[in-house]
């Protein structure tokens, strides 16, 4: 009895072998086509739009980092140019030749200064189907960020900034303002975590004081549906602006109780306004 069970244990690997030779592949499930609406950021309602979100002064791309999570999970493209800061028309020159790139319906996005910039390159492109500006600046044709802030008591930005000299690219120099390494969570950030907060203001993108005092072009909020977030805790753009500003615009409002950062203490707020205008295009 023990050698035929050795025999069978012998036997046994040699049949499996054979067998596993003789079968066909196990089957391996297809990677999505690329007609599949899902792979190809498309729905029964056609493409979703590209989602671009242009960050203010004293931020940078990586702001929106939660909020891009969110939206790519929800099925959108989704792209974070870094804004250079340097001058309104300038800068919306740049969100332009950005924008040239993107295939398809574009809902624009705009954080603090970053709203008078989306304001800009949004008129005229018909790509641009929604603009939210994110406790952001909606500005008229003449109006500058800077008299825009000062419009309302409660912004406190000007005790914490400090000016700095830059070389402009055709010569001269140039003014461009820092908040204090100090001061920045109470200022800009201050529901977001201490440590957080600290690498936030270690890499800030400094905001040449000419961008803040530059007058803006025609408004496409005039033409083009926009969604506002109001952070109602915010130190930089009194709310009260905030509001004004949404309600000369015909926005829909959304509120939050949030600092000037609101991108980075709530985004999963942000992400509901931004896929509420992206839902309400298509």
């Amino acid at each position: 009895m023990h050698l035929k069970r050795r025999a069978l244990a012998l036997a046994l690997p040699a049949a499996l072998a054979a067998l596993v030779g003789a079968a066909p592949a196990a089957p391996v499930a297809p990677a999505a086509p690329a007609s599949d609406p899902a792979a190809a950021g498309t729905d029964r309602h056609g493409p979703k739009p590209t989602i671009v979100l242009v960050h203010g002064a004293f931020a940078d791309a990586s702001s929106w980092s939660g909020t891009i999570r969110r939206l790519q999970h929800a099925g959108y493209p989704v792209l974070a140019p870094a804004n250079p800061l340097r001058g309104l028309a300038a800068d919306t020159a740049y969100l332009r030749s950005v924008l040239a790139a993107v295939d398809g319906p574009v809902v624009l996005v705009g954080h603090s200064y970053g709203g008078a910039v989306i304001s800009g390159a949004a008129l005229g492109d018909s790509r641009v189907k929604a603009l939210v500006y994110i406790a952001a600046f909606t500005p008229d044709k003449g109006e500058s960020a800077a008299e825009l802030a000062a419009k309302f008591p409660g912004s406190t930005l000007g005790d914490t900034v400090n000016p700095r000299a830059y070389p402009l690219p055709g010569g001269g120099i140039g003014t461009e303002l820092v908040i204090e390494r100090a001061k920045f969570q109470s200022q800009f950030a201050a529901d977001v975590p201490a440590a957080d907060a600290a690498v936030m203001a270690v890499t800030q993108r400094p905001v040449a004081t000419a961008a803040l005092e530059e007058k803006a072009g025609q408004a496409a909020w005039k033409t083009i549906p926009s969604w506002a977030l109001v952070a109602t805790a915010d130190k930089n753009i009194p709310p009260a602006a905030q509001r004004w500003m949404a309600r000369r615009a015909g926005s829909q409002v959304t509120e939050a109780d949030a600092s000037h950062a609101v991108a980075v203490s709530r985004p999963a707020v942000v992400t509901h306004v931004i896929l509420a205008a992206a839902r309400a295009t298509r």
